[in-house]
């Protein structure tokens, strides 16, 4: 089968994957519909680039929502160190991403833990303490701002309409919601593919599929639980990402995410602990559109006050998976 490992998704492919950025569970026929295209068609693309290692829907726990704790760490190391360092991370389970940023003398990774103590312990001794490793810094992950459906968008995406009708409910300000042993079980499956059926839920969580629907409906209404797209960027005509790190005044800093998390190049953002109080990953077509959106897409909130970019060299490990550079993960047997 066809990889198209180095080539761009065509329009299609690009229009399926928006819209399972807005609704990652969004019924095939409901999709279809919005496309205008057939039932057998979008089921066809999608068990197409699942089965290449191309895409994967993902449903993953939001941290502050079930009070999980994050952190972004930075880890400065010798010269040519990054690659022993960042791979000796990505195997770690506590880990959901790994990079290496440009320079090759810096990797980023995103740690969690399911307690402040197990959190601490990860960060004062677990972490990798080798004379290659010249610093690190950690900033706890504060609040996650929900990117909105325009995010990704070019041209021949998806139109407002579609988007539109796609768009599921906005989740509800909540506070921390309390998983049990059942949840656990259903959000393992969940991560490793967030359009699982009912029945392969309640066979994990030990319970009825009626009762994992409404479950999984609450955990999703409450911003408990995201269905993230894991995609290289590339084949959406992405070529260049950057992480950028923005320090903004205490009292702007709620407005800025959400502001920077409607901006179409921007993947992520969070406001973090530490003098750079908000972190951000944006896509850019190539370098040149990383200098626009720097200098007209951030550049245009007047509320920045200083900002770091750092374009990433490689990814070695994305939302829990190691990654070859090629695919995000081993397909299926």
């Amino acid at each position: 089968m066809e990889t198209m490992d180095g080539e761009e998704f065509d329009l299609l492919d690009r229009q399926l994957v928006q819209a399972l950025m807005i609704d990652g569970r969004a019924a095939f026929s409901r999709i279809a519909a919005v496309l205008g295209t057939t039932d057998q068609t979008v089921i066809r693309r999608y068990r197409r680039l699942r089965g290449a290692g191309l895409l994967r829907v993902l449903g993953l726990p939001v941290a502050e929502r079930v009070g999980r704790f994050e952190s972004r760490l930075r880890i400065q190391c010798v010269p040519g160190a990054a690659v022993a360092i960042a791979e000796s991370l990505a195997r770690r389970p506590d880990t959901g991403w790994v990079k290496i940023f440009s320079g090759g003398t810096e990797v980023g990774c995103l740690v969690a833990s399911a307690t402040r103590e197990d959190h601490e312990a990860l960060l004062l001794r677990k972490l990798p303490r080798t004379q290659q490793v010249t610093g690190v810094s950690a900033q706890s992950m504060l609040r996650q701002f929900p990117i909105g459906p325009e995010h990704w968008a070019a041209p021949g995406m998806l139109s407002e309409e579609q988007r539109s009708a796609l768009a599921p409910p906005p989740a509800e300000e909540a506070g921390t919601v309390r998983l049990d042993g059942p949840d656990r079980a259903m959000l393992a499956v969940l991560a490793q593919d967030g359009r699982a059926g009912y029945p392969e839920l309640a066979k994990a969580a030990g319970r009825s599929e009626s009762t994992v629907r409404r479950r999984l409906e609450q955990l999703r209404r409450t911003g408990a639980l995201v269905l993230d797209i894991e995609v290289l960027p590339r084949h959406l005509g992405y070529h260049t990402e950057a992480a950028l790190w923005a320090t903004v005044a205490p009292g702007d800093l709620d407005a800025a995410g959400r502001a920077l998390a409607r901006h179409p190049r921007v993947a992520f953002v969070a406001a973090t602990t530490g003098s750079a109080n908000l972190a951000a990953t944006v896509l850019c077509r190539d370098e040149r559109d990383l200098y626009t959106y720097m200098t007209e897409g951030i550049g245009g909130l007047r509320t920045v006050d200083r900002l770091e970019v750092l374009p990433v060299l490689r990814h070695v490990k994305r939302a829990g998976l190691l990654s070859d550079g090629n695919r995000l993960f081993d397909p299926p047997r």
